[in-house]
């Protein structure tokens, strides 16, 4: 894992998998992370052992690499006391280890193979002392089927810098969009503030805000189109923000802006403000409404030499007879604004 995530690793569930397996072949050869649980209970079946071996074997051959959910149930589950052994059986990449497991035994299994601790639950001088067995030993907070039971940010973020500053890395998870896993369908985020959220948002926070090192949506759908505005930050460190301008002013769409590295906390300065004002003729005054969050702002001549100005608002502001509101920011899409960064890339497109 990168510093900043380098990609949006996904969730696979044997329930699906069948229905997600042609979109998983348009990835193969990626070597996307995979998450996937061997110890859901209202999986099980008579065939569930079997099931299982063939989609992670699947997977593998695919070119994931599977970071499987594992704890005292699986081993009886699948007969084997050994998770090494079963993990090469399976052709996982990773075992995350949940509940059941002594500390001796998980740092006998990061000697071993790469392991993924409990973020939510573990301490980050017990994850140090893990670590130290050697092997890759990462993190990863849970998902959160039920509403109302996410993380705050507050645990979250302390959470994350603890388990860092121990030399872990830290693995989060944001909900989907297209298919909802079941049976509550409410998402599969982390943080409770995500659910319901754009996933490309949820992505840009967790990596910009928290400073995870590695997303994994946790539902089994997520769109292309969240996918390209994923991509396209990771590959090009440029944030793609929905917005909707007005008609006169759609030209602003595609162009890639800088955040001025002096901006305040409270609205975003095009650095580029000045050169796009040197392209077109005067700014009448028009449209000179109160500036609530998310707002585009044009400065107009009656901002004398700041005519041309543009600003991305973050904190209600007034309406000022010298500033025009040309757009705003889609509403799902309103936490991108919390994650440009002063001296960052990012570019509005339609939304």
């Amino acid at each position: 894992m990168s510093p900043m995530p380098d990609s949006l690793g996904f969730s696979v569930y044997l329930s699906s998998f069948d229905r997600a397996r042609r979109a998983l072949e348009r990835g193969a050869g990626s070597a996307a992370a995979m998450f996937l649980s061997l110890h859901i209970s209202e999986e099980f079946s008579p065939d569930y052992c079997a099931r299982a071996e063939a989609a992670c074997r699947w997977l593998a051959q695919a070119g994931y690499r599977v970071v499987a959910d594992v704890s005292v149930k699986t081993r009886s589950q699948f007969g084997d006391s050994n998770l090494v052994r079963l993990a090469g059986r399976l052709g996982l990449w990773a075992l995350r280890v949940d509940y059941g497991f002594s500390e001796t035994e998980i740092a006998a299994l990061a000697r071993e193979m790469p392991v993924v601790l409990n973020a939510s639950t573990i301490n980050a001088a017990a994850a140090a002392r893990i670590a130290e067995a050697g092997g890759l030993v990462m993190a990863m907070h849970n998902f959160y089927p039920r509403p109302e039971t996410g993380l705050d940010d507050a645990f979250l973020l302390e959470s994350t810098r603890s388990l860092q500053a121990a030399g872990i890395k830290v693995l989060a998870f944001i909900p989907g969009d297209e298919e909802l896993r079941g049976p509550l369908r409410e998402g599969l985020p982390t943080l409770e503030r995500h659910r319901g959220l754009p996933v490309s948002a949820c992505f840009a926070d967790l990596a910009v805000r928290f400073g995870v090192d590695g997303v994994f949506a946790g539902d089994p759908g997520v769109s292309e189109g969240e996918q390209a505005h994923i991509r396209r930050f990771c590959t090009d460190g440029v944030l793609e923000i929905p917005a909707e301008l007005d008609a006169q002013r759609r030209e602003l769409y595609g162009r890639v802006f800088t955040c001025r590295a002096d901006s305040p906390s409270r609205l975003i300065r095009f650095a580029e403000s000045r050169e796009y004002s040197c392209f077109g003729s005067r700014v009448p005054p028009g449209g000179c409404a109160p500036r609530v969050r998310g707002s585009i702002t044009l400065d107009n001549d009656n901002y004398g030499r700041y005519s041309g100005e543009l600003q991305l608002v973050r904190s209600d502001l007034p309406a000022d007879g010298r500033v025009n509101v040309i757009g705003r920011v889609k509403e799902p899409y309103l936490l991108l604004a919390d994650c440009v960064r002063n001296g960052s890339r990012f570019t509005l497109v339609p939304g």
